[in-house]
Order: C-alpha cells, then sequence, then structure tokens
C-alpha cells in the first residue's frame, strides 16, 4: 500500500485533548495536519474533570483560555495523597491560582474547535491499523469504521511526513512503532461508577475512610461518582464493571447497605507506572498516555498530555519547515521524558500514602507534620501541579545562570514595550519566541529581523519593573513559553545571538 505521494505533513492518532492540542499547535504555524479518530463520535461519559493552572496558562498563550473558564467552576485549592491539609494554589505565581473543574467531554469539544479553527483535519472513525516508516516519511495504514462517512473505502494507506501517537495507554502507534514500554504493572484495582444514590441522605460528599479502606463521592450534576478500591484479589482489567460489583465493593468499606441507582459509565483502573523507552523514533512520536501512564493521584493525566503537546508542537513544525537548530527534535524527548518521570514519581507517593493501613499510618501522619510548614506546603504545590518543571537550558552571568525562570514557564508579567501596554501571554498568541530587551535593542533587532515571524521584539521601556523581568536585562522566551535564556549585564550580545541561534536556527 505504499506510496510516494505525501498527504499530510502530520497525522495524529488520536483526538483527545493531547492530540487536539497538538493539531492545533501544528496548525498555526502552517502545517497540514490530519487527526485520525478511532471513534464515530465522542464518549459520552466523562474521564476526567479538572484543567491545572499550567494548562490554563499554555491555554491563555494561545487566547482561548476564556472558552474554557466560560464553563468550569473554580477551585483554589488541592491536596496531596488525601492529607487533610489543602495545598493553597493562590502562593503560585499565575493568572489562574485554582483548577478548573470541566468535564473532558467539554475540554475536548472546546480543543477541537480551537484545532478546526487553525486548520486541522479531523477524520472520526479513522483507526490507525498498521504503520511502516522510511527516511522520507510513514505510511500509516488506516481502517474505517463501518457507521463512518468516507470517500476512501473502508481501508486506505496515508502518508505523513510524520506521526505522532496520542492514542492512549494502549497506543497502536507506540506498538506498531516497536517503542517499549517499560514500567511497573497494575497491582491494585479501583472500581469508579458515575452513578445515582436511591437516598441521597445516605452517603455525604468527600471522602470516607474506615479500616477496611475508602470510598470517594465527588458530586457531579445530576449523579455522582465514586470510588473505590476493587476488593477482588485477581482482577482482569478488561472484564465489564457491574453495578452489584460497585454496590458489594462500597458495602464492603462502609459497612452499610448503599443503594447506588442509574449507571452511566462503570469501568476500573490500576496503579500502572510507565513511561516509553522514548518519545521519538524516527519519524514516530509519542505524546500523552501514549508515552506515560501512571496512577491517577492529583488528575495528572490531561494536563500532563497538554504540556506535551505544547512542547512538541514548535519544535516539530520548525523541522518540517527546516529551520530547526541541530538537536531540537530530539529535546522533545531530553524534556518531557523528564518531566514524565517526575509525574510518575509523586503520583505513585500519592497512591502509596493514600492507603488507609496500620503500616502506612505512621508516614501519613509524619508528612501531616511536616505540611504544616509553609515552605513544603508551596513545594508539594508545586509538584501537584507541574509548576516545579524545569527544562535544562543555560545561560549568560554567574547570577542569570542560577535565575529561578530559567528552564520554566515565564509568568504572564504585564509589561511597557514597544511604546504601549502589553503581556507575555497576549504576545505569543501567535506561536512565535519572544526577546525581551531592556536598554539597547540594535544587536536584538537584527536577529529578529532576520526570523521573520518566529520570533518577536519587545523592547522594554528603560523604567518598567514588571515582576520577574525587574531582575535581568534581557531574555529569550520559547515558543512554548519557557524562559530558554536570560541575561543580567549589558554586554550580552554575542551571547543573545548564541542562544537565538540554539532554539530559533
Amino acid at each position: 500500500m505504499t506510496t510516494s505521494t505525501i498527504d499530510a505533513d502530520v497525522a495524529i492518532a488520536g483526538a483527545g485533548p493531547t492530540g487536539l492540542l497538538l493539531a492545533a499547535e501544528l496548525a498555526l504555524r502552517g502545517v497540514t495536519v490530519v487527526v485520525l479518530e478511532r471513534n464515530v463520535v465522542r464518549p459520552d461519559f466523562v474521564r476526567a474533570f479538572n484543567l491545572g493552572p499550567r494548562s490554563l496558562e499554555l491555554l491563555d498563550r494561545r487566547g482561548v483560555v476564556d472558552r474554557f473558564l466560560a464553563e468550569g467552576r473554580q477551585v483554589s485549592a488541592t491536596s496531596f495523597a488525601g492529607l487533610d491539609t489543602p495545598l493553597d494554589l493562590t502562593c503560585l505565581e499565575t493568572d489562574h491560582p485554582y483548577v478548573l473543574g470541566i468535564p473532558q467531554t467539554r475540554t475536548e469539544a472546546l480543543l477541537e474547535q480551537h484545532a478546526l479553527e487553525t486548520g486541522a483535519e479531523l477524520r472520526r472513525g479513522h483507526e490507525v491499523a498498521e504503520l511502516s516508516q522510511d527516511d522520507e516519511g510513514v505510511d500509516i495504514d488506516v481502517v474505517v469504521a463501518d457507521d463512518a462517512p468516507t470517500s476512501a473505502g473502508r481501508r486506505y494507506c496515508l502518508r505523513a511526513r510524520c506521526l505522532v501517537g496520542c492514542d492512549g495507554g494502549r497506543s497502536v502507534v507506540r506498538k506498531r512503532s516497536g517503542i517499549g514500554f517499560p514500567g511497573t504493572p497494575a497491582t491494585r484495582w479501583s472500581l469508579l461508577g458515575d452513578v445515582e444514590l436511591e437516598d441521597p441522605a445516605t452517603l455525604a460528599y468527600g471522602k470516607h475512610d474506615t479500616t477496611r479502606g475508602s470510598v470517594f463521592v465527588i458530586p457531579r450534576p445530576g449523579y455522582v461518582r465514586i470510588i473505590t478500591a476493587d476488593p477482588r484479589a485477581s482482577v482482569d482489567r478488561d472484564d465489564p464493571v457491574t453495578l452489584e460489583q460497585l454496590s458489594d465493593a462500597v458495602r464492603l468499606v462502609l459497612d452499610r447497605e448503599i443503594r447506588l441507582t442509574r449507571p452511566r459509565w462503570l469501568t476500573r483502573f490500576g496503579d500502572a507506572a510507565r513511561v516509553a523507552e522514548r518519545f521519538r523514533l524516527g519519524r514516530v512520536f509519542l505524546a500523552g498516555d501514549a508515552a506515560h501512564v501512571h496512577p491517577p493521584a492529583g488528575a495528572q493525566g490531561i494536563n500532563v498530555g497538554l504540556q506535551d503537546a505544547f512542547n512538541l508542537g514548535w519544535k516539530l513544525a520548525a523541522s518540517l519547515h527546516g529551520w530547526a537548530p541541530d538537536g531540537l527534535l530530539d529535546s522533545y524527548h531530553d524534556e518531557r521524558h523528564a518531566a514524565a518521570e517526575r509525574v510518575l514519581m509523586h503520583t505513585r507517593a500519592q497512591t502509596e500514602l493514600g492507603q488507609t493501613g496500620d503500616r502506612i499510618a505512621p508516614v501519613r501522619a509524619i508528612l501531616r507534620s511536616l505540611a504544616d510548614s509553609a515552605v513544603v506546603r508551596r513545594m508539594l504545590t508545586e509538584l501537584v501541579t507541574g509548576f516545579d518543571t524545569r527544562y535544562g537550558v543555560t545561560s549568560t552571568g554567574e547570577s542569570a545562570s542560577r535565575h529561578p525562570l530559567l528552564g520554566r514557564l515565564a509568568p504572564n508579567a504585564t509589561l511597557n514595550a514597544n511604546g504601549r501596554r502589553t503581556s507575555i501571554a497576549e504576545r505569543m498568541r501567535g506561536g512565535q519566541a519572544l526577546l525581551v530587551v531592556r536598554g539597547d535593542v540594535s544587536t536584538a533587532a537584527e536577529l529578529v529581523a532576520a526570523r521573520g515571524d518566529r520570533l518577536e521584539l519587545l523592547a522594554l521601556d528603560p523604567e518598567d519593573g514588571s515582576d520577574w523581568l525587574a531582575t535581568i536585562d534581557a531574555a529569550l522566551v520559547r515558543p512554548d513559553g519557557h524562559v530558554a535564556w536570560v541575561s543580567d549585564v549589558p554586554e550580552r550580545g554575542a551571547s543573545v545571538a548564541g542562544a537565538v541561534r540554539q532554539w530559533l536556527g
């Protein structure tokens, strides 16, 4: 089925949040994108409900965050391992110091709208079955569902210059490309049910701990989500979950009958923790759950995937347009694999610490005591929100090389630049990098002029001391919003030129 004709620059397997944001990031930069989604219609059950502050910042940098804020509920606290001590998100340096409660179905609908507006193509009912790659592209064998409209028949070959697997923890792209998925298999399973309570007064919202385990009751419009451990010693993850099984598990923990009715969605999930050996193999890439799976503690799944997409999008577009410097595409694996390992570390820790047995009780007591410290709470808050993600970049000057924001996402500073009031987020909505300079801009202006629309110069007014920019003389903010270089000395000419070449060709 191989053909030499390129049908698209990039094919993306999976129209979940990761795949849709990646499609938008690529299309924004003039890359032709086809998203292949095996489901003919979007599932009506809700896998997740939360967008974290880091995700909201990314969406703000593309000018679409208000769409999400209009539909969600803002909660300014989170927790670590279910401890009684809340983590206050208002301590974070962000315009969005809260978790946004919004159903994943709505997140996907809004991201689909964003992707289509930027020019991506979405094919529902089209599933990747096989693939092979060569030096010029990837041949993708696509199977079309019986109830999906198609003009290409029920099986066809799509050839793309690159393929990105955003197709979940059981990724066909990962398996067919031969990328290993090492880690630990699930050893504990939990049941999840979106159900109604026959008598709502019998079970209050929140976490119910007993010596036999825990039951989480989460309110949702018109129903509740109940999560509790599967008490069976041997579990097949593919066996259907029944309402009777969920009721029995709840009864075992609470030692009383709770009548559950009208199930909307019943499923199970485990505590498997795996990271792909590599996030890139030739012209095949992995992102989201296809690249990493972890325990659901802290509701990190969507948020980590969106960060993958934001990191990969501009780098892949740079490569396809021919201006990517050496090593830029490989930095996707280097940066996001390390971030995924960190997510696995703290979600596994939360899963273990969340147990209610006597053996773990002393450890929980010590952690609860430590959480009395504001410093520890700040550290845990940055950990569970991804605010501590710091990519390995270098800079100029002794103090600049230790700048606390180097490698991190640049806060959305409001500043006076180019003769007007603006902000970091506002200036990044076209997907370009920013070169922020105080004082003489002659060298910077030449660098920007040579790079067209992929770099914009922000000339700070001399007296502007906005937030973190007050401590530096110049900064390079990558297209994904991370600070790639800072300088605290006026003699920055050669250094800034090197930084711009390193990241922008």
